[in-house]
């Protein structure tokens, strides 16, 4: 058994430790966001949850904007329209159906990326990455009716399974523009992008602006300064995680929700605890590097190839 540990090498670089915990983060608005569906509509609450974010980060950074060039516009722009709507479809799908199926269903576009990065971004993952991604997979399957209701598709469901697919192309452009443009102007860019268009979709869905509630104005802000932190840091962290890598750690987005829905009373059956195991076991995975013997180098010379 030790020999067969030895060739293999688990590393975390400290990009992806801070990904584990902005997830950590990132699970635990689930609840929070389900709760004030009761006080505001989904994109109400969506547009002033990311207007926060970048008025908070724009306060911030606003000197960095003056270098503000074309492509990080662009940038910014397109990945501004894929979270305004992933997250819009999600919070709208929160109004039928509960945090911890929709977390199970958002964590869909686990599969995906892997996928949209192989066809728009010719990026092939490596094997243990595809280990790491299918034993997510299965483990989110088994998070699938916590309460061991079926997965009926309604609105709701629907609704939510469409935004993974905004989800994961976030993803995809995030690590596309990685390197390439500054970080905090693209994240302002993004979030103040993310505002306008939830705001736009509150015409066509027949929202208006809910009555003042403490508990709304709160929950926006303590809402949008995580949004604020989440986005710059996975801008940051991308930069040098692969996508696939990524995806399988934020995969853990469940187990983190479901771990909020505890301590707020909720239990998880069996089953879905054996879901979470198998998704931190994937990410473990995804981290596996096959060490290569070195091959031992043979001296030509006569003398040394004398066998005594």
């Amino acid at each position: 058994m030790s020999a067969l540990l030895s060739r293999y090498k688990l590393s975390f670089t400290p990009q992806e430790i801070v990904l584990v915990l902005i997830t950590m983060i990132w699970g635990g608005t689930f609840l929070a966001v389900h709760h004030a569906m009761t006080v505001s509509g989904p994109f109400f609450f969506v547009g002033t949850r990311f207007a926060t974010a970048a008025l908070v980060l724009g306060a911030i950074s606003w000197r960095s904007l003056r270098g503000i060039t074309w492509a990080e516009i662009k940038a910014g722009t397109l990945i501004g329209i894929a979270i305004g709507c992933g997250y819009g479809l999600q919070t709208y799908g929160m109004q039928t159906i509960s945090s911890s199926k929709s977390a199970f269903i958002t964590a869909m576009y686990v599969p995906l990326v892997p996928l949209l990065q192989w066809l728009f971004l010719g990026r092939l993952p490596g094997l243990m990455s595809w280990i790491g991604v299918a034993l997510a997979f299965t483990g989110l399957m088994l998070l699938a009716g916590p309460d061991g209701d079926s997965l009926a598709f309604g609105a709701g469901e629907i609704a939510t399974l469409m935004s993974t697919l905004a989800i994961a192309a976030e993803i995809i452009l995030i690590s596309a523009s990685a390197g390439k443009v500054d970080v905090k102007r693209v994240t302002i860019i993004q979030l103040a992008g993310a505002s306008l268009l939830a705001f736009a979709l509150m015409v066509p869905n027949g929202e208006s602006a809910p009555p003042f509630s403490p508990y709304l104005l709160f929950s926006a802000i303590g809402l949008g300064l995580a949004s604020a932190l989440i986005q710059v840091t996975m801008n940051w962290a991308q930069r040098s995680v692969s996508p696939t890598r990524a995806t399988v750690i934020y995969a853990g987005e469940p187990v983190w929700a479901g771990i909020v829905g505890r301590v707020a009373g909720e239990r998880l059956p069996g089953a879905a605890l054996i879901g979470g195991a198998l998704i931190v076991v994937g990410v473990l995975v995804s981290e596996l590097k096959l060490k290569r013997k070195k091959k031992a180098k043979v001296d030509p010379s006569p003398d040394k190839a004398e066998v005594n």
